[in-house]
């Protein structure tokens, strides 16, 4: 009886702490982020997630900012510094406060097409560009809409695209190395990253607008 007893308990104990971590799980997306097949910018791209979207998050890599996730009927890899998660009653963002909020470890191994058998991890190259990722503490980027002679003016006068890892997204910055294009009589420039055209900000070189 004692035996049948305490197996109940058990249960009950799995049970909440399940209950629990799914709570714990739950997450907003704080900007609208692309969402990848793999951990990493040279992984394909899933679809992008709106900002305000609600995700569950499974858990990140340890020592990377991706972390996995089930969003908009997507399930795909994201930057930890797009997700909010509840604390205290209070949004905080997942990469300042993954120990606080207790967020699992996962591993993700790719197999070497070319080597059968071995692993490795998907990271980017030492020699990648980066865009910087949206800085929370620098102020909220909010999205322009341009006009349509804008993107008319883009196509007209076309520009070498430039390869960059990282999520291509509403307050990403551009790297100083990179050249941004004057558009007339507009205050934004432009450039193209990863064959997709974008506006900047040409003084914080932020990114406004993602033409996709």
């Amino acid at each position: 009886m004692s035996l049948k007893r305490n197996l109940l308990l058990a249960g009950l104990v799995l049970v909440s702490t399940a209950g629990l971590a799914r709570a714990e799980m739950a997450a907003t997306t704080a900007s609208d982020i692309e969402v990848r097949s793999g951990p990493g910018a040279e992984f394909p791209k899933v679809g992008v997630a709106t900002r305000g979207s609600e995700a569950t998050l499974d858990g990140c890599v340890e020592g990377s900012r991706w972390c996995r996730v089930d969003v908009n009927g997507m399930r795909g890899w994201v930057y930890a510094q797009y997700l909010s998660v509840e604390q205290n009653g209070a949004p905080v963002m997942v990469q300042d406060h993954r120990d606080d909020l207790g967020i699992p470890t996962i591993t993700y191994e790719q197999t070497d097409p070319v080597k059968t058998g071995s692993v490795q991890a998907a990271q980017p190259g030492p020699d990648d560009q980066l865009l910087a990722p949206v800085d929370q503490a620098g102020g909220e980027v909010v999205a322009v809409t341009p006009p349509e002679e804008i993107r008319s003016y883009i196509d007209d006068n076309p520009v070498d695209t430039v390869q960059l890892s990282g999520d291509l997204a509403v307050g990403a910055t551009v790297p100083h190395s990179i050249e941004v294009h004057r558009i007339p009589d507009y205050q934004y420039s432009y450039v193209e990253v990863n064959h997709q055209p974008v506006l900047v900000d040409p003084g914080t070189r932020r990114i406004v607008y993602v033409y996709r």
